[in-house]
C-alpha cells in the first residue's frame, strides 16, 4: 500500500464534487484544476500517521500530485517529521516545494508549524520576501506563518507583513490579514486597535470585519462606519 492507494481506497465521489466547489477549483478561480478525492482532514491525519518514516524524496513525489488530499497528507506528514527530525531541512524543504502548497488549507495547517515555529527565534527577511511575491499562496504563508509568533505574544512582524498586505487584491490574503489581527486581539486588544486606527479607514472590508469580529456590537459598527 501506498499514500495514493490509502486514499483512493476511502476516495468519496459525492464529498470530492462539494470540496471541489468549496475550493474554488473551476476555471479562473484560485484553485483552479485542483483534483479531490473526497477525503475528510482527520482521515488524512490518520493515513498520514502510517507513512512518518517517509523518506523525504519519495515525499517529494506525493506532495507534487495532482490529488488535493495526497499533498494535504504529504505535509501533515511534514509537521510531524518537523518535530523530530532536522528542523532546518525540514524547513528548506518546505519552501523548496512552494508551489504545491496551493490552497488555503494546505497554508493554514501547516506554515505556522513549520516556517513559523523555525523562523521565532530567526531572521524573518524570508517572510517578508514572501509577502512581497506575485504569488497568492506565497503571500498566505508569510501572513499565517506568523501565527506562531502571535500565540507567543509576539505581533511585530504580523503588524509589518500586514502593513505590507494591506492594499493586496485577493481576498484570501484579506480574510488572512484580517483573521491574523484578530487574534493578536484575542492577546492584547490594545495592540490590535494601536494597529486599527491607524489603517482601518483604508482596509479592504473584508480584512476589517475578520479584524473585529469579535468587538462588541457597537464598537463594530463604530469602526464599519470610520466613526473611530
Amino acid at each position: 500500500m501506498s499514500i495514493k492507494d490509502d486514499l483512493i481506497k476511502q476516495a468519496n465521489p459525492e464529498k470530492a464534487k462539494l470540496l471541489q466547489g468549496f475550493f474554488k477549483t473551476g476555471k479562473g478561480h484560485y484553485g483552479e484544476g485542483d483534483i479531490f478525492l473526497g477525503i475528510t482532514v482527520p482521515q488524512s491525519r490518520e493515513i498520514a500517521k502510517k507513512y512518518l518514516s517517509i523518506e523525504l524524496n519519495e515525499l517529494k513525489q506525493h506532495l507534487s500530485s495532482k490529488f488535493h488530499e495526497e499533498r494535504l497528507v504529504s505535509l501533515l506528514i511534514l509537521v510531524e517529521k518537523y518535530k523530530k527530525e532536522d528542523k532546518k531541512q525540514i524547513f528548506d524543504f518546505y519552501l523548496d516545494n512552494l508551489k504545491y502548497i496551493n490552497n488555503w488549507d494546505l497554508v493554514d495547517l501547516t506554515a505556522p508549524k513549520i516556517v513559523g515555529k523555525y523562523l521565532i527565534n530567526s531572521s524573518k527577511e524570508i517572510l517578508y520576501k514572501l509577502a512581497k511575491s506575485s504569488e497568492l499562496w506565497e503571500k498566505r504563508v508569510s501572513i499565517i506563518a506568523t501565527y506562531e509568533f502571535i500565540i507567543n505574544n509576539k505581533f511585530e512582524d504580523t503588524f509589518r507583513i500586514s502593513e505590507i498586505l494591506l492594499n493586496d487584491s485577493h481576498d484570501l490574503i484579506h480574510k488572512a490579514v484580517g483573521w491574523m489581527l484578530r487574534e493578536i486581539g484575542k492577546r492584547s486588544l490594545e495592540a490590535e486597535e494601536s494597529f486599527l486606527k491607524k489603517h482601518y479607514k483604508n482596509m479592504p472590508r473584508t480584512m476589517l470585519r475578520y479584524a473585529i469580529e469579535r468587538f462588541p456590537e457597537e464598537k463594530r459598527q463604530r469602526y464599519l462606519k470610520s466613526l473611530i
